[in-house]
């Protein structure tokens, strides 16, 4: 009786306890133009999303993402074309949990990578199944979403964008697309503690010269409650807004004034006995 109560615990710990998390490797030779990225995961709830960002933390160099085959990734940048120096951030980022989001540094000099062999992990011994159903409830009730909207003035040659999103611990990445569907511009910035960011994008010059509508993509990990998009119709290389709530009222305005100076000029023709 004993043993049989001492075998089935034993298998209920196998069954509810498990390795989680994510581990993360970056190699470069010295004077290379490449930087390896090879990865273990032991989430199967999607791709690998990575943001590379410059040395000063300002700007987004590169994207990618990749979809693990058996827990197994992997993916290369071409730092030739890198203008800073100094130590890029490479982050790999699977899903909402911080367990699956690794942060290395490379170092770049003069578009050559430094002698490089780096590794973090975050992976977890015996994590259990009853960890995770808290940790996905707390994310559900927590991470209610993303949204964004795009002002602008017509003729103007700058885009803003506003948006809030429930993740106040992840940047959001922006991308935009041309009518024909090419990548025209890439954009990375973090939201307050609120929850709200805004960035301004430039419109003009040769990625920007077919008209018609570009599509504004911000997105946070690969949830599809953290990606919304928004268009903006571009002539020109200017903006032309869409036919909105302020252009409405102006019209409005315009309307009843061309019918209070028609109804008064009609008034002041008529002859007075």
């Amino acid at each position: 009786m004993v043993v049989a109560l001492m075998s089935v615990t034993s298998v209920q710990q196998d069954v509810f306890a498990k390795d989680a998390g994510m581990s993360l490797t970056a190699t470069a030779e010295e004077g290379g133009t490449t930087i390896s990225i090879t990865g273990t995961t032991t989430a199967n709830n999607g791709a690998v999303t990575f943001t590379v960002k410059t040395p000063d933390g300002n700007n987004l160099q590169a994207i990618g993402q990749e979809t693990p085959t058996d827990g197994e990734f992997s993916t290369e940048f071409n730092v030739s074309n890198w203008k800073q120096d100094g130590f890029y951030m490479i982050k790999a980022n699977q899903g909402t949990s911080l367990l699956y989001s690794i942060t290395l540094g490379v170092e770049v000099l003069s578009g050559t990578t430094t002698e490089t062999a780096t590794t973090q992990s975050s992976l977890v011994e015996n994590y259990s199944n009853e960890d995770a159903l808290v940790a996905n409830s707390e994310s559900t009730e927590s991470d209610r979403g993303l949204s964004i909207s795009a002002n602008a003035m017509e003729g103007s040659d700058t885009i803003e964008i506003t948006g809030q999103t429930s993740k106040t611990n992840e940047d959001v990445t922006f991308t935009v697309t041309s009518p024909n569907g090419n990548l025209v511009n890439v954009d990375q910035i973090s939201p307050d503690t609120s929850g709200d960011f805004a960035t301004n994008i430039l419109v003009g010059g040769p990625l920007w010269s077919q008209d018609g509508a570009y599509i504004v993509t911000a997105q946070q990990g690969s949830g599809s409650a953290f990606t919304d998009s928004v268009e903006v119709e571009v002539a020109d290389g200017l903006v032309v807004p869409e036919f909105g709530t302020i252009a409405a009222m102006i019209l409005a305005v315009a309307i009843i004034s061309i019918i209070a100076i028609s109804a008064k000029s009609r008034l002041s023709i008529v002859p007075r006995y």
